[in-house]
């Protein structure tokens, strides 16, 4: 693996990272007019629609038969259910409580990957998910002072649904990446999620009505769909494509950061020094697999 291709792959995933970071703040907005899976459904078609043109422009790849079906079954997992879970979470709890999924993810991620690709598990990767996952954690109850998130029992648990499932759908990309477009992964995946919300927002419409439509609500809808999700997830998809899916997963990390930096700006949600203990810890620990991942890199290796 050249330098250039592990430099692309890890500004792909903190820039995919540092947009996510984002969502969160606005999503808690958004959320409070537009249910979950109303809102996952609006953020897909937007979403497909978009890549959908740039594919057709670009004259993509688009994959039929059994591959389109796989393609659509990895988006069902990761959109339908994994995202789907993480709004549910975020709405019953905090900005600051939404990013705690990323504390749990990337370990997921680095075992599935492990389990399904035979990517190994170093010593290096031990000590820097160790490193940014203690820093995440110290980011997330930070924001709450110190003491223990306030969601309720029904976030927590979606919380840790969306972490197991998205670090699946993680792994499985990189798979379907070996063999299709980065782009046409990403489309087609997108399609699969919305195929299980558009099923599940009817049901969630009529027992919680949209409340009132603003412009900020209108411009929060594009955000997350034009941004958080065509943008966010073809550069996240490209990062997977090009480097371990272990190395990726450390950079999920600089997502908590972001998201209690906006939350505390656009959310008044306050900052402790756990943040800053927490921000240093999550950048030694992406430091210490980027430092590793370019020496490998020099050396003409690719795994860590």
């Amino acid at each position: 693996m050249s330098r250039y291709v592990n430099l692309a792959g890890m500004a792909f995933g903190l820039a995919a990272t540092a947009i996510w970071g984002g969502m969160y703040v606005v999503s808690k907005i958004v959320l409070d007019v537009v249910p979950p899976f109303t809102l996952l459904s609006l953020r897909l078609m937007i979403a497909v629609v978009l890549l959908a043109a740039v594919n057709a422009v670009l004259g993509g790849e688009w994959p039929r038969g059994r591959a389109a079906v796989r393609l659509l079954a990895v988006g069902m997992l990761g959109f339908g259910l994994s995202v789907g879970m993480q709004f549910v979470g975020t709405r019953l709890s905090t900005a600051a409580n939404g990013a705690l999924v990323t504390s749990a993810s990337p370990a997921f991620i680095v075992l599935f990957a492990y389990l399904l690709l035979n990517e190994p598990i170093t010593r290096q990767r031990l000590a820097a998910l160790a490193l940014a996952t203690l820093g995440a954690v110290s980011v997330a109850l930070g924001n709450t002072g110190g003491t223990a998130p306030s969601a309720t029992l029904s976030g927590n648990l979606a919380l840790l649904v969306a972490a197991v499932t998205w670090a699946l759908y993680s792994v499985l990309v990189k798979q379907a990446a070996a063999s299709h477009a980065v782009l046409a992964v990403s489309l087609y995946a997108m399609a699969g999620g919305l195929l299980v919300t558009l099923v599940a927002a009817p049901f969630e419409l009529a027992a919680i009505p949209l409340g009132r439509i603003t412009l900020d609500v209108i411009w929060g809808v594009l955000y997350l769909g034009i941004a958080s999700t065509a943008l966010a997830m073809y550069l996240w998809n490209k990062a997977l494509a090009l480097l371990d899916a272990g190395v990726v997963s450390l950079l999920f990390f600089a997502q908590p950061v972001v998201g209690a930096l906006l939350g505390r700006i656009f959310l008044h949600e306050p900052l402790g020094p756990a943040f800053y203990i927490g921000g240093a810890l999550i950048l030694a620990g992406v430091g210490l697999v980027s430092v590793r991942q370019a020496q490998r890199a020099t050396q003409g290796e690719v795994t860590t």
